[in-house]
């Protein structure tokens, strides 16, 4: 049986050890090779062919950073996970990482109190990113996986309704996980600083590294882009962004839409969650939602559209080609609930549409009554 080749690159014994002892557990997982910095990862490359490689970033004689940077320039493809440090530094480097190539992140264990619980927070945090990178792994259990999600067994591709054509759009709401920092860069830099709605975002991240996550984006962004706080009204032309390891949602105060934050059990292992944030706008916005799945593993944010949907808000879900992991969009599409499914550089544009139709429509309607 073919099994996924995996290098692992540390400089510490301790975690190379740890990390060959949680993989090599998975029998669809062979450790090909570990290397303690970055000059021996990329003289073992051509010879051992791995499927994924796990780097960390903090390494003597060529760290993470400049071990990825030297990787792309021959294997472009080649899924490599970072491990870092769940501090400001390791949250900075991280962030620098995923914008020079790589392919996602696993925090370091901290504070896990023994051995056995870091182990266990590896498997439960690297194993499935390993198998949902691997190209031909994931084509593979794809092929096999012949349950329905939800309610179709086949996509549905289409345009939006003409009703949701010409329906005001509200709020626009995301959910992203497993290449989200890049795809996030791709559409909101592109929206003008008087987008007319406000943006609620869920992405996948631990504490410090949503809050550096939204940093970056505003020094790139025209409208603000800022770390949701309890209690923060919502306003226009502002993308919010759900703190790690805190559930947001929106709820209806007697003036405006405010955020609310909770710590709440995770759902879909997540805190933060899409579906929690989905579930509370379309509670409050009903018909005039907007929700937009990106690229990520797993469903984290259908059980929350279908409500969008049947609301009546309009769903947008990234097509497989532009995605890093077509998981969440895709049960979006699979389920049938998507009116549009859009490559990633084609939905900012869409959103600009979208958030201005209702508007357009509604003030010619005025101006000729």
């Amino acid at each position: 049986m073919r099994r996924i080749r995996v290098l692992i690159v540390d400089d510490s014994t301790v975690i190379r050890r740890l990390l060959s002892n949680v993989l090599s557990e998975d029998c669809e997982i062979e450790v090909v090779a570990t290397a303690a910095n970055g000059k021996i990862a990329l003289a073992k490359l051509p010879q051992i062919k791995p499927d994924v490689v796990t780097l960390d970033i903090e390494m003597p004689e060529m760290d993470g950073i400049e071990t990825l940077q030297e990787l792309r320039k021959v294997y472009p493809d080649l899924p490599v996970i970072m491990f870092s440090t769940l501090t400001a530094r390791g949250a900075e480097s991280t962030l620098d990482a995923l914008s020079k190539g790589a392919s996602d992140y696993v925090t370091k264990p901290a504070n896990v109190g023994s051995v056995t619980d870091a182990m266990q927070s590896v498997r439960i945090d690297l194993v499935p990113k390993i198998k949902h990178l691997c190209k031909w792994y994931n084509d593979k259990t794809r092929a096999l996986d012949i349950a329905p999600i939800r309610r179709a067994s086949v996509p549905t591709i289409r345009n939006a309704t003409p009703s949701k054509r010409l329906q005001r759009v509200d709020v626009v709401a995301i959910g992203v996980s497993t290449g989200g920092p890049n795809a996030l860069l791709q559409v909101l830099p592109k929206l003008a600083a008087d987008f007319p709605v406000p943006i609620v975002i869920v992405q996948h991240m631990p504490p410090l590294f949503t809050k550096h996550l939204a940093d970056r984006l505003n020094q790139k962004c025209a409208i603000q882009v800022v770390e949701g706080t309890a209690g923060e009204r919502l306003q226009a032309g502002t993308a919010y962004i759900a703190p790690g390891d805190w559930h947001m949602q929106v709820c209806q105060s007697a003036a405006a839409p405010e955020l609310e934050m909770n710590q709440e059990p995770r759902e879909n292992s997540c805190r933060p969650a899409v579906d929690v944030l989905f579930r509370s706008v379309a509670e409050v916005y009903g018909a005039h939602a907007l929700s937009l799945v990106l690229t990520g593993m797993g469903q984290d944010g259908l059980h929350g559209t279908e409500l969008v949907r049947a609301a009546g808000g309009m769903v947008i879900a990234q097509d497989e080609a532009s995605s890093v992991v077509w998981g969440m969009p895709r049960a979006i599409v699979v389920a049938g609930l998507a009116d549009q499914v859009l490559p990633l550089d084609a939905i900012a544009a869409e959103l600009c549409v979208a958030c201005q139709r209702g508007r357009t429509f509604r003030a010619r309607e005025k101006a000729l009554s």
